[in-house]
């Protein structure tokens, strides 16, 4: 098994993050194609470039032992309360993706748990995500990484 390590996404990475990009279309497409476009990316370089500049919207990549990325994992800090709710900060995790050569080798969970840290350092109240229902692999992941649904959004095609 390869030597990995988790770090802060560079601009280097944009490549490799573009193509992993492309992978969680796919997925999406293929269970949502009424709703997703397929192949495409999320995001353009230059977005990215001012994601990855932007203390807000941390981005992590897993890299091997020769730094080639093998998945990353794009979060961001929420501030949420007021009348009805406890004031708490969020890290919300809007992404992460194991690029499918690389599934199988703990590089999901060395994001999430790097995450979480990144989390805890930053004080945060707690780690969100959304899963798409269309994703039951990835629900099990999570859930096997001990999260639990707080919230279920549900629709009526019309």
């Amino acid at each position: 098994m390869p030597k990995i390590t988790v770090r802060p996404a560079a601009e280097r990475d944009i490549p490799a993050i573009m193509a992993l990009l492309v992978q969680v279309n796919m997925v999406h497409h293929n269970g949502r194609p009424d709703l997703f476009k397929g192949p495409t990316t999320k995001y353009t370089k230059a977005e990215l470039q001012a994601i990855l500049s932007d203390d807000a919207t941390p981005v992590f990549v897993c890299v091997d032992e020769s730094d080639r990325v093998l998945g990353h994992g794009f979060c961001v800090m929420q501030h949420s309360g007021g009348r009805l709710m406890e004031e708490h900060d969020t890290l919300y995790i809007d992404d992460i993706c194991v690029d499918e050569s690389a599934r199988g080798l703990g590089v999901g969970r060395a994001l999430y748990e790097h995450i979480l840290a990144h989390a805890r350092e930053r004080g945060c109240y707690n780690v969100t995500l959304n899963v798409w229902s269309c994703n039951p692999g990835a629900m099990k992941f999570y859930e096997k990484l001990g999260m639990a649904p707080y919230r279920v959004g549900m629709e009526k095609i019309l």
